[in-house]
């Protein structure tokens, strides 16, 4: 008889503990990849940075699903991989802040801002 009350008590307390884990992508994460890593190689580079705001988030969402960046040349999947940030994390801190994200959740993390920050989005947002 004490057993069928104190394991339900037992397996509800370990629930109740345990670390809730979002299903949300991280946005301001996204936010700051995009703003360090992003937008320093975009000013570099003759085409310049490039405002999230600049695009719908339809726009942004076929860029992104396309996977194809600088005219096809590359993908956006490169950039944003593991292998990517740990080629730049010298001179970069936030790739090496986010060295061990995956790549999956470091590519949605930039999606929710691209989404949050394009031009019919939450938050249209700048490159400053």
């Amino acid at each position: 008889m004490k057993y069928t009350i104190v394991l339900p008590l037992i397996a509800a307390v370990t629930l109740c503990s345990a670390p809730v884990l979002s299903a949300e992508s991280d946005w301001k994460r996204g936010r700051i990849y995009y703003r360090s890593v992003c937008t320093s190689c975009h000013v570099a580079m003759p085409i310049g940075s490039i405002n999230p705001s600049t695009k719908s988030k339809a726009e942004w969402a076929t860029y992104l699903k396309s996977d194809k960046h600088a005219k096809g040349k590359d993908t956006v999947s490169q950039y944003v991989s593991k292998a990517y940030r740990a080629s730049i994390k010298s001179a970069n801190k936030a790739a090496e802040k986010f060295a061990d994200i995956p790549d999956q959740e470091m590519a949605a993390d930039l999606d929710a801002f691209l989404q949050k920050g394009a031009k019919d989005g939450d938050a249209p947002a700048s490159c400053s």
